[in-house]
């Protein structure tokens, strides 16, 4: 499920990114990451 919240997450990124890329030509992604997460077969995972 992580993956998938991740993909979400950059796609949304890259959303915002399209549109404001007109506006100011110095804005960049920078790092998409897992902070947190609950439950599933590995456990807990806390960054």
């Amino acid at each position: 499920v992580e993956m998938e919240a991740l993909v979400a997450a950059s796609v949304a990124g890259l959303t915002v990114y399209d549109m404001c890329k007109s506006i100011d030509k110095g804005i960049c992604i920078s790092e998409v990451q897992l902070v947190s997460k609950s439950g599933g077969k590995s456990g807990d995972y806390q960054r």
